[in-house]
């Protein structure tokens, strides 16, 4: 490895933890707006009577259709809200790999700027659509399901009742997961499609470094993996760093030697 390799290499690292840095914030900056769907979904449940087992059985069905025409009104809003977190995790990662390729001459400059991270966006894009919308219509099926089981096997109405009524914080601890998990997903996506687009093959695995990364990740720590063979981070899971569910990992991209 020539020294210049072994300082771009270096430089790969400090960008890779900026870009994590960068993707917190954004994260919360996500989450605050899904928050918002998860209050209003609070109130159509509210409006409701859930007082008395008659009441819960007059009150699911009209819950279930307002949470569902919730969900089909949401459209526009779940594109401009999808498109502004992915274009600002884009461009957050553009920063990163400038700051990179600006120690490593005009061609990888070059390289990175025609990287075809088009379908990496367009496929996050959709992804957020889905499971934005995904909130009141998991809602709608959480009030029917309570109603069901509560009819079918005798409980209380009030507990019954406490349990739809909690479908508003149900829906904003889900939103934050979607939103923890979403952004560092399409940070990794978009570093994946520019590393293999200047013949990147490998990415070191880095986590927070904190008491909150599990275990399964601590082992991962520092090693080094293919970006098409993801280890197995989870039992049974595959995925990249920041690939699943509430994981704060990142990729150091193993920078290719241009020399």
């Amino acid at each position: 490895m020539t020294y210049h390799h072994r300082f771009a290499q270096d430089r790969a690292g400090t960008s890779a933890r900026s870009a994590f840095k960068r993707a917190l914030k954004l994260e919360r900056s996500y989450a605050q707006r899904l928050r918002g769907i998860a209050r209003h979904i609070g109130d159509i449940v509210k409006g409701f009577a859930w007082e008395t087992l008659e009441e819960i059985a007059a009150s699911s069905e009209p819950a279930q259709r307002l949470l569902r025409r919730y969900a089909d009104t949401l459209d526009p809003w779940a594109n401009a809200v999808a498109q502004r977190m992915v274009a600002e995790v884009a461009a957050s990662d553009r920063v990163s790999w400038r700051k990179l390729s600006s120690d490593m001459g005009r061609q990888l400059h070059r390289e990175i700027d025609t990287a075809p991270t088009g379908e990496a966006m367009r496929a996050s894009m959709q992804r957020q659509v889905g499971l934005i919308k995904s909130l009141p219509l998991d809602a709608a099926e959480r009030v029917h399901k309570l109603t069901q089981e509560g009819i079918t096997q005798g409980r209380r109405a009030a507990e019954i009742a406490d349990e739809i009524m909690a479908s508003g914080d149900v829906a904003r601890s889900r939103a934050m997961l979607i939103a923890r998990t979403e952004v560092s997903r399409t940070a990794t996506e978009l570093t994946k499609a520019r590393a293999e687009h200047i013949g990147s093959t490998h990415f070191i695995w880095r986590t927070a470094g904190d008491s909150d990364v599990r275990s399964t990740h601590k082992v991962l720590n520092g090693k080094t993996f293919r970006w098409d063979q993801p280890p197995e981070c989870d039992p049974g899971h595959h995925a990249l760093p920041g690939g699943i569910w509430n994981c704060r990992c990142y990729p150091e991209v193993v920078v290719p030697d241009l020399d």
